[in-house]
């Protein structure tokens, strides 16, 4: 029996090749899967590649944190792993929650192959010291950017749909802020005119994993949690408002501190971001004491996403308060809270990903397929290799803080490597099932063709 199924006494069966009921009025405004799932495919590869680029830079990482190679792993982090995971994400719930389609799938489409591209050549340019692939991976991400606002503002412009639709708002103007931070840091790599500092540095991954990547979550998960952990929160409005708005002002405030250097406005955005998380936290605990649905591995995944933003808040205070090895810290704080999108994306994974694929794979196979679609059901993926890539993942984020904050080159090495088997062991998990169900439907269908014939 799945991990994540154990509230469910048997799968139900349906007819191989009949299409799975689905809403009507989500039906109508959803893109195709493989539009977001070809986001999330890709996401596990840039896990894979930013491991094997951390485990390379060890040496470079201990003398600087900040030196080229180190930037290229974490770029291959935040870029081909994260945003590649979130773009996916928003893709298929922002028509969800709005209920207005996008303005176009090709868009959608164009929209991940220059964000494939650029998520690559960015890091590869920066490790390599080309910089012509630095800025043609910046030009791409720019265009992937501005083509991903086209495409949903039809969306994200409707009214009256309260905080949800207002914290997608501020996450894509979070991805544009940050897409400007990379353009400026890409014009800076050959004109030299601007002094990238440490502090600017922070700047910018303030704006990366609060205004983008973590806005995205804290709104997507307040719609998500209710579904699958079968809970009814009736101060969960509240709690987002708050999470969201908090949040927001926390980074409007201290990611310009940071940059000019101005002390008070960094800490008034410390408290106001730390005020919005809390609310997110608050709306976590009251989701788990109301829900209905067994423990699973998506709520290990969930909680441990909750307690690397508790260590990285503490870090990242480390590191602002201490005199010794504060660039150390500073990057172990990052990573710590990198560590809680990434825990809480490949929980996620977990039940987005069969809950796309189970529709698709009914029109396309003529195997009966489980009702893995269901939240909470018994799910398309691989229990004991998602609790391996959970472990690995773990562990790795784990052995990646503390070589940066011990400056320990064989850790950062360790956290490279799990992190690599990290993606290995979600990607597998996560497509080894429907791959098979495709492949004997193919089967069949020869084996059907030619006793035809």
């Amino acid at each position: 029996m799945s991990a994540e199924g154990t509230d469910h006494a048997a799968p139900e069966v349906r007819p191989a090749g009949k299409p799975a009921a689905r809403p009507h009025a989500v039906a109508t405004v959803v893109p195709p899967a493989s539009v977001p799932l070809s986001f999330l495919a890709a996401a596990p590869a840039g896990l894979a590649g930013c491991g094997v680029a951390l485990a390379w830079a060890r040496d470079a990482a201990v003398a600087d944190p900040t030196a080229g190679p180190v930037v290229a792993a974490a770029h291959l982090g935040v870029l081909a792993t994260l945003s590649m995971g979130v773009l996916g994400a928003l893709h298929q719930f922002t028509p969800v929650i709005t209920h207005r389609p996008l303005r176009s799938v090709a868009l959608a489409r164009a929209t991940f192959l220059a964000w494939l591209a650029a998520s690559w050549l960015l890091p590869l340019g920066v490790a390599a010291g080309q910089e012509d692939l630095v800025e043609a991976g910046g030009g791409l991400a720019a265009a992937a950017v501005s083509l991903l606002a086209a495409n949903l503002w039809p969306a994200i412009s409707v009214r009256g749909k309260g905080w949800t639709v207002t914290g997608l708002r501020l996450a894509v103007a979070g991805l544009a802020v940050t897409a400007c931070y990379g353009v400026v840091y890409v014009a800076d790599r050959r004109g030299n005119w601007f002094g990238l500092a440490g502090h600017v540095l922070v700047a910018h991954a303030v704006a990366g994993l609060f205004g983008w990547l973590g806005l995205t979550y804290v709104t997507l998960a307040g719609t998500l949690w209710p579904m699958f952990f079968l809970a009814n929160v009736p101060s969960r409005n509240r709690l987002g408002t708050w999470a969201v708005w908090g949040t927001a002002a926390g980074v409007v405030l201290l990611s310009p501190g940071l940059l000019l250097g101005v002390s008070w406005l960094a800490w008034a955005g410390a408290v106001a971001l730390g005020g919005g998380l809390s609310g997110h936290l608050t709306m976590l605990a009251r989701h788990l004491r109301h829900r209905r649905r067994r423990a699973g591995l998506f709520l290990v995944f969930v909680v441990t996403s909750a307690g690397w933003l508790a260590a990285g808040a503490g870090l990242a205070l480390a590191a602002d308060l201490a005199a010794a090895r504060r660039a150390g810290l500073a990057a172990a704080a990052v990573t710590a809270l990198a560590g809680w999108v990434l825990e809480a994306l490949a929980g996620h994974a977990l039940k987005v990903v069969p809950l796309i694929t189970w529709p698709a794979l009914g029109t396309r196979t003529a195997v009966s397929v489980p009702s893995a679609g269901r939240p909470g059901g018994p799910g398309l993926h691989i229990p004991s290799l998602a609790a391996l890539s959970y472990g690995l993942l773990t562990t790795g984020v784990a052995a990646t803080c503390a070589g940066f904050a011990l400056s320990l080159a064989v850790l950062l090495a360790a956290g490279g490597g799990l992190l690599a088997a990290a993606g290995t062991a979600a990607a597998a998990s996560l497509s080894a099932r429907p791959l098979q169900m495709l492949a004997r439907s193919r089967l069949n269908r020869d084996r059907a063709a030619g006793g035809a014939a």
